[in-house]
């Protein structure tokens, strides 16, 4: 990847809804790297964001010389990145602070400087056509209720109404409320009442993946797969671009997710876990 920055160190920050990834680089090298707990301006006030950063962050940092910030974040829209730009400032009083969605994040790890899709499956979805250096095509992702197709609360979606339902195999709606402390009861509550949902629904994600070999789990995975290539990717120039996700669902899916692609005529390129390691490639 081409892309140029400013010289000097780099502080990049990664961050979803429970955790965020810092990472220092100078010189093509990683100089520090560790997490700290999930930033969103949705959930939190600029003076709550700058607390976290002081307590968390700055303590790392503070021996070191920092020349630009780049952090990307879920909820980090237009109107609501400045929290985090200013919640930055009040510890790191430098000019160079860039603050970019989640979305951004996987465009510049997956695409970098070329054109391409980049998509993200992870506890929710999300996906855009990069130009290279912008986003010039985006499909709201709607959030799991009424899209978020692909994503681990809408296979976790499916696969509890289907339990509850009767759906699955004989045998698994017990395994899964057996391994998980459940009850009907129970998931009503976590889904309608309690803060959160679509994390507890992607929570049980890792149940997918341990009986992906049975055909009504198989069937899941497949159809939410295939809904998110249709409703979301096959809306943008895809027949001429490559399509690249970054995710813990679309890493741990991986193969389930090439077979849907190939009997759409979509061509995939990179699968990543986490955006990171492009993005420190990216800022050298």
């Amino acid at each position: 990847m081409m892309h140029q920055t400013t010289k000097g160190n780099n502080l990049i920050a990664d961050s979803g809804a429970t955790k965020t990834e810092w990472c220092l680089t100078g010189g093509g090298e990683i100089l520090q790297r560790f997490y700290g707990k999930g930033i969103s301006p949705v959930y939190q006030t600029e003076e709550e964001i700058a607390e976290e950063i002081k307590l968390q962050v700055w303590p790392y940092l503070k021996e070191s010389e920092i020349h630009s910030i780049h952090f990307y974040g879920s909820g980090c829209t237009p109107d609501k990145s400045h929290l985090v730009e200013k919640a930055l400032y009040s510890s790191f009083p430098i000019e160079s602070i860039h603050v970019y969605s989640d979305l951004v994040a996987a465009a510049h790890s997956l695409c970098g400087d070329a054109a391409g899709i980049a998509c993200i499956l992870g506890t929710g979805s999300n996906s855009c056509e990069w130009s290279g250096s912008e986003i010039i095509s985006h499909v709201s992702p709607l959030g799991f209720i009424l899209g978020d197709e692909g994503s681990g609360a809408a296979l976790g979606k499916q696969l509890v109404g289907d339990a509850l339902k009767n759906q699955l195999t004989l045998g698994l709606k017990e395994k899964l409320l057996e391994e998980y402390h459940l009850t009907p009861a129970l998931i009503i509550d976590k889904v309608y009442r309690q803060p959160f949902p679509s994390r507890f629904l992607a929570s049980l994600a890792p149940f997918l993946l341990s009986y992906i070999a049975d055909d009504s789990i198989y069937r899941i995975v497949y159809s939410g797969f295939s809904d998110f290539f249709e409703r979301n990717v096959m809306q943008y120039d895809y027949q001429k671009q490559t399509v690249h996700f970054v995710g813990s669902i679309a890493w741990h899916f991986a193969d389930i997710l090439r077979k849907v692609a190939t009997t759409k005529g979509i061509t995939l390129g990179q699968i990543e876990q986490s955006p990171m390691p492009g993005l420190i490639n990216y800022y050298k």
